[in-house]
């Protein structure tokens, strides 16, 4: 119990830099998804993009996916051509870590709505954006630029209570983008369980 609260603790006190920044190019990728298919940034070209940093036993994954909270998130904006990535950065042998079919599986399993669930075993992919949270957000701008970096919303917390009447600065930046419109808060701090790589 006490290496969970600690662990727990720890995970509220991430330090906020990123790789990327608010109008940074993203950095292009390549990534097997959970089929063997290979997934690259550079397929979807044009159309705004939404990247979430992904392992099912964090609790505030957890509160996102068994609340359904991310599923209709995922679900809205997909119908809205929006295209959404979920990246599995852990390390083989670490916690959060699945081979690809038993990731397919899971995220069934959790209902999830992405377009792809994407497999960053090295770590690679999630260290070029500086993803350093489950969940950690980018969204990027349909010209290929981070629009928006950080936690998904405004309340770091693990109970799903707390989704009522957050901030959910993701759906925000999709919301302005979709519209043409400046995307108000480009970036708040993510929060969350560590990414293990």
């Amino acid at each position: 119990m006490r290496k969970y609260c600690i662990g727990l603790l720890g995970a509220l006190t991430i330090a906020t830099a990123s790789a990327v920044e608010p109008g940074d190019k993203a950095p292009g990728f390549t990534l097997q998804n959970t089929k063997g298919e290979q997934v690259s940034l550079s397929d979807f070209k044009g159309k705004l993009v939404v990247l979430e940093w992904l392992n099912y036993d964090c609790p505030f994954v957890k509160k996102h996916y068994q609340s359904g909270n991310m599923p209709a998130l995922q679900e809205k904006y997909t119908g809205k051509d929006v295209v959404w990535l979920a990246v599995n950065s852990n390390a083989e042998g670490k916690q959060g870590y699945l081979p690809a079919a038993e990731l397919g599986e899971r995220s069934k399993k959790e209902g999830s709505k992405a377009t792809a669930v994407l497999l960053d075993t090295s770590g690679t992919v999630g260290k070029s954006y500086g993803a350093k949270t489950t969940p950690h957000m980018f969204v990027i701008s349909k010209d290929g630029e981070i629009a928006y970096a950080g936690g998904i919303d405004d309340k770091k917390s693990t109970q799903s209570a707390s989704l009522e009447g957050a901030t959910n600065y993701v759906a925000n930046a999709l919301d302005a983008l979709i519209a043409g419109k400046e995307v108000e808060t480009p970036k708040a701090a993510p929060y969350g369980c560590g990414v293990k790589y």
